[in-house]
C-alpha cells in the first residue's frame, strides 16, 4: 500500500480520515500474466492501480490490436468511458505479467468524493492528469516523428522496452513493427 499512498500523495495530500477511508476502499488482487481486468463490453467498474507488474488496454480495429496505454508500477489506469457513463468498454484491459493490482468500485469512489471534499478535489485533479495524458499522447502521433516518439517513451518508461513486447510498443507508438525495429536498429 506504500506505492499506492505515494501515488495518491503525488496527485493530492488528503486529511488523515478520509485519506484513511480512500485508501480502504481499494480492493486487492494478485494476478497471473493474461489475466483479464476488462474484457470487451463489459461494463469499467474500478479505477486501478497497479502497485506491480504490467497492463495493457486495448482494442481491436480492423481485425488488429490497438494498444492505447501500458500501465506500469505505480500507476492508475482505467476505461474512462465506459466508468464514467456505465456503459459497455470498447476497451480490453489485460495483465502481460504477473501482477499485484488494486482496485476502487465507482459506487465506493463517488460515495467517498461526495463525503469527504478533499477526495473529491484529488480525483478531479487525477481526471485532468488523464485527460493532459491523453491529449499529450495524441499530439505525440499527429506532430513527431516515430523516432521522436520512440526517444520519447523510452525517456519517459525505460524500463518499458525491457518488459513491453515490441509488438505492443510498436502499437503503442502507431507504428509498424518493421518501423520499429528500423529505428532501434539505426540507434
Amino acid at each position: 500500500m506504500e506505492q499506492l499512498q505515494q501515488a495518491i500523495n503525488h496527485i493530492s495530500v488528503l486529511s488523515p480520515e478520509s485519506n484513511e477511508a480512500f485508501v480502504a476502499a481499494f480492493e486487492h488482487w494478485q494476478v497471473s500474466k493474461d489475466h483479464y481486468l476488462i474484457r470487451e463490453k463489459q461494463v469499467a467498474d474500478y479505477i486501478f492501480f497497479i502497485n506491480k507488474g504490467i497492463a495493457r488496454i486495448y482494442y481491436y480495429k480492423g481485425g488488429k490490436e490497438i494498444t492505447e496505454w501500458i500501465a506500469m508500477d505505480g500507476q492508475f489506469f482505467l476505461s474512462i468511458t465506459s466508468f464514467f457513463q456505465r456503459t459497455p468498454s470498447h476497451l480490453i484491459i489485460q495483465t502481460i505479467e504477473p501482477a499485484e493490482v488494486l482496485g476502487i468500485h465507482y459506487n465506493k469512489l463517488m460515495e467517498l468524493a461526495k463525503k469527504y471534499h478533499d477526495v473529491e478535489t484529488m480525483f478531479r485533479k487525477m481526471l485532468t492528469g488523464s485527460l493532459i495524458l491523453s491529449q499529450q499522447r495524441m499530439d505525440s502521433i499527429q506532430f513527431e516523428t516515430a523516432q521522436q516518439r520512440y526517444e520519447k517513451l523510452l525517456h519517459q518508461f525505460p524500463d518499458m522496452v525491457k518488459r513491453v513486447p515490441l509488438s505492443y510498443i510498436a502499437s503503442f507508438l502507431g507504428v509498424t513493427l518493421e518501423t520499429l525495429s528500423r529505428i532501434r536498429s539505426a540507434r
